[in-house]
């Protein structure tokens, strides 16, 4: 019998839930099973990408007490025992994570905080586990009172520090810490955990995936909606520009993918939205003109109205094409007029 509030709760295994870098998940579950795990360790990558997820799921794994081994994983945490659940809710005595503070860097304090803590036995668990995220916040003060620790890491504790920057530490503090390298993700990656985490529609969810270039938190912080529009937006402009090479009529295509409503600051987002979708579309022309794996299709759903467009751009227009985006993208970020290279764009391409 489920206690009351608890009737609709579903536990995940923790690296079950990693969508993606299945390679290094394996590394990591096969070194708790073992007992082969550093001591200390970084994982680094793109922000967004999982490894905050994945530093907590080396926390559960190691103390979970009823452990689980599946096809793929040596070891994996249950996810709904006493100590899993007192993990998820940052409550466990063992477990601490250090963050950046309101001034957005690590301070020594928490640091010093921290090794004291590692210095004692676990309070209940197996390993205490001290995660160190965004450590490239940490203070040189700090970085330099976590040398000793990491050089010589008491028995009983793990250090994991996650970072986007990781070049940003000091060169003693990554001496210290194997890397373990996380990539950006998939569309395909990125639309599943909208739809099973965050109860995104198809639809909204693949067009947040497209924009997020790689990272599921880029696509939490998008407007799905936006986006949708956004890539109708841009695919009407290759539709448009497919059909006429006239200057003029090219120019009536740029009003589509800029507006008037909203600050300069808006109308500068929503261009930049639809030059990342329309990328993303010269891509998947570009693969399907070539025959290449349709797998590796971005916009699968529109593998039908993309085919047509193969024979007007061919693969020197494609990649005249993408360069142009990429350029107009950089003049955005320039804070150029979105109407100037809305312009210069449809004549590009």
């Amino acid at each position: 019998m489920f206690a009351r509030g608890e009737r609709h709760i579903i536990y995940r295994v923790p690296f079950g839930t990693i969508v993606g870098h299945r390679r290094s998940v394996s590394l990591l579950s096969r070194a708790i099973a073992r007992d082969t795990l550093p001591p200390s360790l970084l994982i680094a990558g793109p922000a967004g990408v999982g490894k905050r997820r994945a530093a907590m799921a080396i926390a559960e794994a190691v103390n979970c007490l009823q452990p689980l081994a599946t096809s793929e994983l040596e070891r994996d945490a249950c996810g709904s025992c006493t100590a899993c659940r007192r993990i998820e809710r940052s409550v466990h005595p063992d477990v601490m994570v250090i963050e950046p503070g309101d001034a957005g860097s690590i301070k020594i304090e928490q640091v010093r905080e921290a090794i004291d803590r590692a210095g004692y036995r676990p309070f209940e668990g197996r390993r205490r586990v001290v995660i160190i995220d965004e450590a490239d916040a940490l203070v040189p003060a700090a970085q330099n009172a976590l040398l000793k620790t990491l050089e010589e890491p008491p028995s009983a504790s793990i250090f994991v520090l996650v970072s986007s920057i990781p070049d940003a530490l000091l060169p003693t503090v990554l001496s210290r810490c194997p890397r373990l390298r996380f990539g950006s993700l998939s569309v395909a990656d990125i639309t599943a955990v909208l739809m099973r985490d965050h109860e995104y529609s198809e639809a909204d969810a693949r067009a947040a995936a497209l924009d997020a270039d790689g990272s599921i938190g880029r696509a939490l912080a998008a407007e799905s909606a936006d986006l949708v529009e956004a890539r109708a937006d841009a695919h009407q402009l290759l539709e448009h520009t497919a059909r006429r090479t006239d200057p003029a009529h090219q120019l009536e295509g740029a009003k589509g993918i800029t507006s008037t409503k909203g600050t300069p600051a808006a109308e500068r987002d929503r261009l930049a939205a639809c030059l990342r979708s329309l990328a993303s579309l010269l891509r998947d022309i570009e693969i399907l003109a070539t025959g290449a794996d349709r797998r590796m299709l971005g916009n699968a759903d529109l593998e039908h109205a993309l085919e047509p467009l193969t024979r007007a751009f061919d693969n020197r227009r494609c990649v005249r094409a993408y360069a142009a985006v990429d350029q107009a993208l950089a003049a955005l970020e320039r804070n150029a007029s979105p109407k100037v290279v809305a312009d210069w764009l449809v004549l590009q391409i």
